[in-house]
């Protein structure tokens, strides 16, 4: 992501939309349990699916019709689609879905998603896979009219850390009690020097 989060430009005016991405994601089907829910029926959220044609560990279980990688990649293609082209209350109906379940079943689709099809997950591949996506950010700042590598954003924190690592000194070599913070921040400082 880098430091795409900008509020102003690069000339220091106001933007005038949001700039910057939230990257997050899970490894084969985890984000299946934990947020698949969310960019398929609630907000939009561009998503990208990294699959790897050779797996670097095949497993083949008795009496199971595809390897654990092919079960992953089943996966792989089908969750695309699902966000692509959804599924209409008309088709429920005609899977005979009971009426009340079919508002809970209705996907809009339409939503954005990109499939990257990796050959083999090694040092070079990733090495690629990383130079995309910081191209990927820096692109998004010349369109943006952001400098995607300065960070002002982030030294407010590193000025208030300063303040918190004197007090610590000055409350563990010298048992000065906490002062000069706000109350949360107080309080927190008190129970963890305790």
């Amino acid at each position: 992501m880098e430091s795409n989060g900008k509020g102003v430009s690069i000339d220091g005016v106001p933007l005038p939309y949001e700039a910057g991405e939230i990257d997050f994601g899970e490894p084969g089907t985890n984000g299946q349990h934990s947020f698949y829910q969310l960019i398929h029926q609630g907000r939009v959220i561009p998503c990208d699916f990294i699959g790897i044609v050779k797996s670097q560990q095949p497993v083949y279980l008795k009496g199971e019709v595809v390897s654990n990688h092919d079960e992953l990649m089943s996966n792989f293609f089908a969750q695309p689609d699902a966000l692509a082209y959804g599924k209409t209350a008309e088709q429920l109906l005609k899977e005979n879905v009971p009426q009340h379940l079919i508002p809970h079943k209705t996907f809009s689709g339409n939503r954005p998603s990109l499939s990257l099809l990796l050959p083999s997950l090694n040092a070079y591949n990733i090495g690629q896979l990383l130079a995309s996506y910081e191209h990927r950010v820096t692109v998004e700042g010349f369109v943006w009219g952001i400098n995607s590598f300065d960070q002002w954003g982030v030294e407010l924190g590193k000025s208030l850390a300063t303040q918190v690592r004197k007090q610590l000194n000055a409350s563990r070599t010298k048992s000065e009690p906490v002062e000069g913070f706000n109350f949360s921040t107080t309080t927190l400082l008190t129970r963890y020097l305790q």
